[in-house]
């Protein structure tokens, strides 16, 4: 038997739920219904992409999307065909994925790297707009972990200023905001399907949005900067191809009958793992959510400690009872790839805070069944009472 760091037994020796999780019937008859006819590109006639798309700007409350190879590239595409290039900047959080960074940096523009509220560690509003300059020209809201950013006020701000918004929807499938979608809050949203994320090809994105003239120009981006309805050959603009396959969309597309079933149950598994830390009275809780969230797609959980902690002994500590957490982000404005790409970063002490604070309950954990949400009390109780 392996000894935890403190001695005796792990808190949990079972595993924990895998993800993605097993492929079901409508996916293995679909894929399978693909693969036979020979129509796997996006190009070759098939029709699995373009219902994925369809399905997913009706999720968003939109009419219009557009499926790519991966979520980087969908942001760098809404971004590009929404305008932004050389010389300008887009505010995003620093408490984001790295590629909401350098999806920005593909149009040539310049990321402008800012800091989150300290409660919901979601982009600040206040710190978006002392950021703005001339050159601003959109922000990129993130709604992170699954949890809807305050719109309303990021929008409010924009169009004060003329600024386009981009949602940065990766970990959102679901999600709502006011009772409205989100992903088609902005001029256009992005969706991951990588493969950690609520619904996964292994990789692939998808853009939604709301206006026909950036469906159209997004599209053009995607498409090697053919006009929709165009000629073939015809190449009016620059573009690249940055299409999603028909197989992929064919482990995708089924998957919507399933979401919101998963979306409970992770939901219910955060409810109970805030009623075991209250109960046990842990200097430590879920971050809250930010205001307006009305459906979280819990993509994952973030714990925030309330005292100072080693963190790296508790991830290992944890790790031991047979309950691995995640360190989460660092601060994009510490990596110096990103600063030497040109990069500005803005003063981030609520990010800086984050980073040394909280810790992450990956998306499978949180399929297991609720009741279940006590290993990870126990585990916290035992490596922090030690």
């Amino acid at each position: 038997m392996t000894l935890a760091i403190h001695g005796g037994a792990p808190v949990r020796t079972a595993p924990w739920p895998s993800w993605p999780p097993p492929v079901d019937d409508a996916q293995r008859k679909l894929v399978t219904d693909v693969l036979e006819s020979g129509l796997w590109g996006a190009t070759q006639g098939g029709s699995v992409v373009s219902d994925l798309t369809a399905a997913f700007a009706a999720l968003s409350g939109v009419p219009y999307g557009v499926a790519v190879g991966n979520a980087t590239l969908g942001l760098f595409a809404a971004l590009r065909g929404l305008g932004v290039g050389p010389g300008d900047e887009v505010v995003i959080p620093a408490y984001t994925f790295v590629a909401s960074a350098t999806s920005v940096l593909l149009t040539g523009a310049t990321p402008v790297i800012v800091d989150v509220d300290p409660v919901d560690l979601h982009l600040s509003t206040a710190a978006v707009e002392a950021a703005i300059t001339s050159r601003t020209t959109a922000v990129m809201p993130v709604h992170l972990a699954g949890s809807p950013a305050d719109m309303d006020p990021i929008n409010d701000l924009a169009a004060d200023y003329g600024l386009v918004v981009v949602e940065d929807a990766a970990q959102a499938h679901g999600a709502t905001y006011r009772g409205r979608p989100i992903g088609g809050l902005g001029d256009a949203g992005v969706y991951s399907f990588q493969a950690s994320k609520a619904m996964t090809a292994g990789e692939g994105g998808l853009i939604v949005c709301r206006e026909e003239s950036a469906h159209e120009a997004i599209w053009s981006v995607c498409n090697l900067g053919r006009k929709l309805g165009g000629q073939w050959y015809g190449h009016p603009t620059v573009g690249w191809n940055l299409r999603l396959t028909e197989i992929q969309a064919a482990l995708l597309l089924p998957w919507l009958d399933r979401l919101e079933a998963e979306l409970d149950r992770r939901e219910a598994f955060c409810a109970a793992l805030e009623r075991e830390l209250a109960a046990a009275g842990l200097p430590v809780g879920l971050v809250p959510q930010p205001p307006g969230t009305t459906r979280d797609s819990r993509h994952l959980l973030m714990l925030r400690f309330d005292t100072p902690i080693d963190r790296s002994f508790v991830l290992s500590a944890m790790a031991a009872e047979g309950v691995p957490l995640d360190s989460g982000y660092p601060p994009l404005g510490t990596m110096s790839a990103l600063t030497e790409a040109g990069a500005r970063a803005e003063p981030c002490p609520a990010t800086r805070a984050a980073s040394e604070s909280v810790v992450w309950v990956r998306q499978s954990m949180l399929m297991d069944d609720p009741a279940r949400a006590s290993d990870i009390a126990e585990a916290l109780a035992k490596v922090l009472q030690g």
